[in-house]
């Protein structure tokens, strides 16, 4: 079992607050979705949550199984699919995955054919990744993301470029890949991405200028 716990959280650049007075527990099998509008503060919340970013105000520890994980550290326990996380273009698709199986292990472990297959993308196993589209490059971030063998799965406007066909893939695979996983997932409040979620974080609930004492709250 894994926590990702916040505690009076809040991010800040320059004078603006993205959010703040966060109080909110991540935990293994109780996937949550952040919502909000396009430029909110989704993407920046789920930054601090991975350990990329920390917060200017408040607290974020993790604990697993009862144990606590320094924040430097937490990174290896994450996958993430996002629109500011880059593919490596130059490489093949093969190429691609199999660099990132160095990086993190797949489920069930997974070769790089199986994963190609998962991903529908057979007829271009050896086309470089700049030539594919963006609904290709998306299920590529997806699957190399939710199927990595990792407890936490993050995953940022997971069915942006995706069609009909993609989505419900999509669906497919987080249905046979989340148990016994501490899922996020932000969203504009496109429910095909967020179906499966149990709990909900409202980001214009968080909004609010945090007073002095939680100001002087730091990480």
């Amino acid at each position: 079992m894994l926590d990702i716990i916040l505690e009076k959280a809040g991010k800040q650049y320059n004078e603006d607050w993205i959010f703040s007075n966060l109080d909110y527990t991540f935990s293994t099998n109780q996937a949550t979705v952040i919502l909000g509008s396009n430029g909110s503060g989704k993407s920046t919340l789920l930054q601090v949550i991975s350990s990329a970013l920390m917060p200017t105000t408040g607290k974020i520890s993790y604990e697993l199984k009862g144990n606590s994980i320094k924040a430097e550290h937490a990174f290896r326990l994450m996958s993430i699919a996002a629109p500011y996380i880059e593919l490596i273009e130059e490489f093949t698709l093969t190429e691609m995955i199999c660099f990132h199986r160095r990086l993190k292990p797949l489920v069930r472990n997974m070769t790089t054919s199986e994963l190609i297959k998962v991903c529908q993308l057979e007829n271009s196993a050896e086309k470089p990744i700049k030539y594919f589209s963006s609904g290709m490059k998306q299920r590529l971030k997806l699957a190399l993301a939710i199927m990595s063998d990792t407890p936490v799965l993050l995953l940022d406007e997971p069915v942006s470029n995706l069609d009909r066909a993609g989505i419900e893939w999509y669906n497919d695979l987080i249905k046979k890949n989340t148990s016994d996983r501490l899922v996020v997932v932000s969203s504009n409040s496109i429910e095909e991405e967020f179906g499966f979620c149990k709990n909900q974080v409202k980001l214009e609930d968080y909004k609010k200028v945090p007073d002095r004492d939680t100001l002087n709250l730091h990480y």
